[in-house]
């Protein structure tokens, strides 16, 4: 078997779709005998920010010296993206071994692609001894395939409305699907959320017995940076490798984390850990300049919350550029004509697209919408042409692709970046 054919088994397996539950992954990780239960791990979920938070948390452990596996979804380019050790990608072999290897099951009890390949990524982590493994959900929380681990931390990032027909459609049954993640015993840690998820999830906490730490009660915003009032001191910092006022509230969440579970000698750790985080953690798509050109971002936006953090960010700057346009595509589920009224504004020109994934919303779909509510968008499903075309008519034009990882994903393929 190679890498292709080992990677079209996988995704073979997407066509039985969502299964929430556990009862198939923890049938699965008994075949294997339990990896999860032989790693430390930190469990991360939540609306947005989730990504970034797992990718601060991992570079700083790097810096402290650990060594550390990283489990997120999706992948952007290539499948291996998802399993990291310090930074560095699995191996194709290695991929290729355990679906050899496990074969016959597979084919007898057919789990999932999330299933199996949250299974893959805590046997390559168990079999690598890390020290760590930082894990985000795939869906919700509670009954999503990764929550089959013991955790020494429970983290919930942000909490906002997304995948209502699973979840739920207020914020308290949202909040109640991702607190599903909290242990008893396990300290739980929330970002900056809204009253009503918050008093959700702390409620569930005290249940748990689990002590809950918020966000909110050690973090003051500042006009150009954050304080953060930690065990021993307030450490003070105004950048990370990410762009973005909303990712320093990220950052503050994983350097939480850190100070509460370990013994840190001087914070100058934590300015690297994040200086680093892209290097660490191999973090893409957030406010992601192409090659280094200031003219093109990618984000990975993809619900309302994101949508607005993206902005808050683009204002500072989208009236230097001659031209802003835009690449937009979204799946299905997401509120599509809210994200382009508000996007709308800073654009000359929309292009909307679709991807080759069962949940994405067709170009002609996205076009309806649009029309509805009297934006003008032009369809192009070749949107990776529109590169040369920008950039022959004038440097100083601006390109922004966003609304979903799976585009990103798609654009990045086609321009084998």
């Amino acid at each position: 078997m190679n890498i292709d054919l080992a990677l079209e088994k996988i995704y073979s397996l997407k066509q039985f779709h969502v299964k929430l539950g556990l009862d198939n992954i923890t049938h699965l990780l008994n075949h294997l005998d339990n990896p999860q239960n032989k790693f430390k791990s930190i469990h991360v979920a939540g609306s947005n920010g989730k990504g970034s938070t797992c990718s601060f948390l991992a570079s700083i452990q790097q810096e402290l010296g650990y060594k550390v596996g990283l489990y997120t979804s999706p992948h952007f380019v290539k499948f291996n993206e998802r399993i990291r050790i310090n930074g560095t990608e699995i191996d194709d072999d290695e991929i290729i071994y355990f679906l050899e290897k496990n074969k016959d099951y597979i084919d007898k009890y057919l789990p999932t692609f999330f299933e199996i390949t949250t299974a893959l990524a805590f046997d390559y982590f168990n079999k690598n001894n890390v020290d760590y493994a930082i894990i985000e959900t795939g869906l919700g929380g509670r009954l999503d395939a990764t929550n089959t681990i013991m955790p020494v931390a429970s983290l919930i990032t942000s909490i906002s409305y997304e995948h209502s027909h699973i979840l739920g459609d207020t914020l308290e049954k949202i909040a109640y699907e991702k607190a599903g993640i909290l242990k008893k015993n396990i300290p739980t840690f929330l970002g900056v959320l809204t009253e009503v998820a918050s008093k959700t999830i702390i409620n569930i906490a005290k249940k748990n017995m689990s002590k809950c730490f918020q966000l909110s009660k050690i973090l003051v915003e500042l006009e150009n940076g954050i304080d953060l009032k930690l065990k021993n001191k307030v450490f003070s910092f105004s950048k990370t490798a990410l762009k973005g006022k909303h990712q320093l509230r990220n950052a503050s969440l994983a350097i939480y984390v850190i100070d509460q579970l370990f013994e840190v000698n001087g914070y100058k750790i934590y300015q690297k850990g994040l200086d680093n985080v892209v290097h660490n953690s191999g973090i893409q798509g957030r406010y992601e300049r192409y090659k280094g050109n200031n003219n093109i971002i990618f984000d990975a936006a993809h619900n309302l919350e994101g949508i607005q953090v993206f902005i808050e960010e683009f204002k500072k700057e989208y009236k230097k550029y001659n031209k802003c346009t835009l690449v937009f595509g979204a799946m299905r589920d997401k509120n599509i004509g809210e994200m382009l009224t508000w996007l709308e504004p800073y654009f000359s020109e929309i292009n909307v697209t679709s991807t080759n994934y069962e949940r994405a919303a067709t170009s002609d779909e996205i076009k309806k919408i649009a029309e509805e509510i009297s934006i003008n968008v032009i369809v192009n499903d070749s949107p990776e042409n529109i590169f040369n075309r920008e950039f022959e008519r004038d440097k100083n034009n601006c390109l922004v692709i966003i609304g979903s990882i799976y585009l990103i994903g798609e654009i990045k393929r086609k321009l084998r970046l």
